[in-house]
């Protein structure tokens, strides 16, 4: 761990970044703003998606105009046959949206979890949106099942449960009340669209918004 790093930082976006508001590029430069580097090397995990490769050229279109250094993981195409290595040597890993269910398969089988868990615990700050937001957290509400949303226990990095899109889907807020109300869910945090949830720790620190 560098020393100038602090130590477990998690930013979960409810939506927004440069896949939903590429006019509006505050909550990626905000993440970019929590290293300590003038050009903190910042990686996209596109998982969620498939590794889908429209969503990577996205990613490097808007990050290539921001003082950094992108690169992406594939799990489709890795890097290396030592992620480990390549993943402790980001100052920012950036998860994209999709399907969180397959992500978090995909992860485990790959060994991502506790890489990402070592990740975090050195000081590499995890940050994401959507799938992204939900995976840090115990559990999360999801539309991984086709025609609903459920519940999903994720990584748990994170204590409690996390919906994402909270004003954004009309389906949401509905779906996390009942959740909550019939104790499917744990208590956790909603998160609006172009909403950053800053943790330290486990201590939600600080609350953003690209939007007024």
């Amino acid at each position: 761990m560098t020393a100038n790093r602090v130590s477990k930082q998690i930013i979960a976006m409810g939506g927004g970044g440069f896949s939903m508001e590429p006019e509006n590029p505050l909550l990626d430069m905000y993440i970019l703003g929590q290293s300590q580097k003038e050009r903190p090397k910042i990686c996209f995990i596109p998982t969620a998606s498939g590794d889908s490769d429209r969503y990577i050229v996205r990613f490097y279109s808007a990050f290539v105009k921001l003082s950094c250094t992108p690169s992406h993981l594939s799990l489709f195409q890795p890097p290396t046959a030592d992620l480990r290595s390549f993943v402790l040597e980001q100052d920012i890993i950036y998860v994209g949206g999709g399907n969180t269910k397959n992500l978090i398969t995909l992860w485990k089988e790959w060994g991502l979890d506790k890489i990402f868990r070592e990740a975090w615990e050195s000081g590499v700050i995890l940050s994401g949106l959507s799938a992204g937001s939900i995976c840090w957290f115990e559990e999360g509400v999801t539309d991984s099942i086709p025609g609903q949303l459920t519940k999903l226990k994720c990584l748990g990095f994170l204590k409690g449960s996390n919906c994402p899109h909270y004003d954004g889907e009309p389906e949401r807020k509905p779906s996390y009340h009942r959740l909550l109300s019939e104790g499917l869910i744990s208590e956790g945090y909603a998160a609006d669209d172009g909403v950053g949830l800053h943790f330290i720790g486990n201590t939600l620190e600080k609350i953003v918004s690209s939007r007024l």
